[in-house]
């Protein structure tokens, strides 16, 4: 099993998230411009990563501000996430939260789970749940972080895209960069991709 984090955008100042997260500006004021590159057309650099984020992935982990705005206690069960009925993971996801509710299944495959578990648990959980394929971490940075910590990830791909947010939640931070090495840098006319892999 591989634990990979694929087309995580990050401004040039190291922030995967802006200030003030809410329904409104679910990646903060002025962050919604850190995906621009996915939305609108992209050139063919960037349509291979994207792809690569995709292939052979068969459970993912995110952190709770990822599935939705909601802090705190669930008011209720209402929140089902950012993607409709449908979200496009079609496999086992698991939200880190201090606040466990129930599992619940959507259209074309998905199942959420919700758990307080250490990482490390978690991982093993996507791991026996991906039937072989490989784990993907998606954000925020808080989650990346951890598993970045603990020397859990094998793989970080950084979506570096020019635009300048000041401050928010930074992805450098918290963990040791030595232990991982750049393996590939590619530029395109929207951003530079960069991939980092756990040294052997």
């Amino acid at each position: 099993m591989t634990l990979r984090v694929h087309n995580l955008s990050v401004s040039i100042d190291g922030f995967v998230a802006g200030p003030d997260q809410s329904a409104e500006s679910p990646l903060g004021v002025d962050a919604m411009a850190l995906h621009d590159w996915v939305r609108d057309e992209h050139t063919l650099a960037d349509q291979h990563f994207l792809d690569r984020g995709e292939e052979n992935i068969g459970a993912t982990i995110m952190g709770r501000n990822m599935f939705g705005p909601i802090r705190g206690d669930w008011p209720d069960d209402t929140w089902k996430g950012w993607w409709g009925e449908e979200p496009p993971f079609h496999h086992q996801v698991f939200v880190l939260t201090h606040h466990p509710r129930p599992s619940f299944d959507m259209a074309g495959g998905t199942t959420f789970h919700f758990t307080d578990d250490p990482i490390e648990t978690v991982l093993a959980r996507a791991d026996e749940a991906a039937e072989g394929k490989d784990v993907r971490l998606g954000g925020g940075a808080s989650a990346v972080t951890q598993f970045l910590a603990a020397g859990l990830v094998d793989e970080l791909h950084l979506a570096v895209v020019p635009i300048l947010l000041g401050s928010g939640e930074s992805i450098y931070d918290g963990w040791d960069h030595s232990g991982y090495e750049r393996s590939r840098v590619v530029t395109s006319s929207n951003l530079m991709h960069v991939v980092y892999r756990k040294r052997a």
